[in-house]
């Protein structure tokens, strides 16, 4: 436990968009005795799930909504959590507030999805408030490193290895994505707006019509933050999906960087890793 998590003060606001992840967040915190409070995103966070936590909806756009119910909650810190898809600008409800600071979102959604959270969250510090990450409120959902899997890495899947993390710090400053999946060397596809399932998706898709002649299961899916990413926002994350992606495209395993990958259902999803013959392993930082 790093120094950052004993300084968390209670409550800590969840900004909940789309997944499990924010709730996994919110249980950490619930069993740590810190209490969450989640501002669920309207039209991403689950309305059944988010129903057990305190909680409040906002929209995309609507800064000064949000930053009056951070402030009546007392919540200093926040956390961004879950998976969002990026709205279209037609798309966003601006209030005032959002208005008075339109220069800056408007320049926070002209990058990447790292850029476009960074953004925002330095207009939120600006208000006083304080970002913070899974690193320093939920670490326990974090990767470990090594392998976590009966079956490990052979030296094939090594050499893979290496060649997947060189790809993603080439493509790093693109801010393309945060996976690639390495195959004999080759790498055969990288993540792009369809995510980490579309990637696997479509090299099962390549499998089954012959464009990948290696046989199963061979390859490696690899996923790393940016090189400079700022660690508090849009962390590379897997679970059992995951899993279940890679073994449809054929691979032989997950390689993720250890401390900065989130990991969502970390039993099922080694369990589903074992059945399967798959390995799972976390990598040096």
């Amino acid at each position: 436990m790093t120094d950052e998590v004993l300084r968390i003060s209670s409550p800590v606001g969840l900004i909940a968009a789309g997944g499990v992840m924010p709730f996994a967040v919110a249980d950490s915190l619930i069993a740590r005795g810190i209490d969450p409070v989640v501002f669920a995103l309207k039209g991403a966070c689950d309305p059944q799930a988010v129903a057990r936590f305190r909680h409040h909806w906002i929209s995309v756009g609507q800064v000064g909504r949000a930053m009056k119910l951070f402030r009546s909650e007392n919540c200093r810190d926040l956390v961004f959590i879950g998976t969002l898809v990026r709205p279209a600008l037609s798309e966003i409800r601006l209030d005032w507030t959002t208005i008075r600071v339109l220069g800056r979102v408007w320049a926070a959604f002209r990058g990447g999805d790292d850029h476009l959270l960074s953004g925002i969250g330095r207009i939120l510090e600006q208000d006083g408030f304080r970002m913070v990450g899974i690193k320093d409120v939920a670490p326990d959902l974090l990767m470990p490193e090594g392998c976590v899997t009966r079956t490990a890495p052979d030296d094939n899947a090594a050499a893979d290895i290496a060649r997947g993390r060189d790809v993603l710090r080439a493509l790093s400053p693109f801010d393309i994505g945060q996976a690639a999946i390495v195959i004999e060397g080759h790498v055969v596809a990288v993540e792009d707006i369809e995510g980490t399932d579309g990637l696997l998706a479509r090299v099962a898709r390549l499998r089954g019509e012959g464009r990948i002649r290696a046989k199963a299961p061979r390859g490696v899916l690899v996923k790393a933050p940016k090189s400079g990413q700022d660690l508090r926002f849009d962390l590379p994350t897997i679970g059992p999906r995951t899993v279940e992606g890679a073994v449809k495209a054929g691979l032989a395993g997950i390689a993720i960087v250890a401390g900065h990958t989130i990991v969502v259902e970390p039993q099922p999803m080694i369990e589903a890793a074992d059945a399967a013959g798959l390995f799972v392993t976390g990598l040096p930082a």
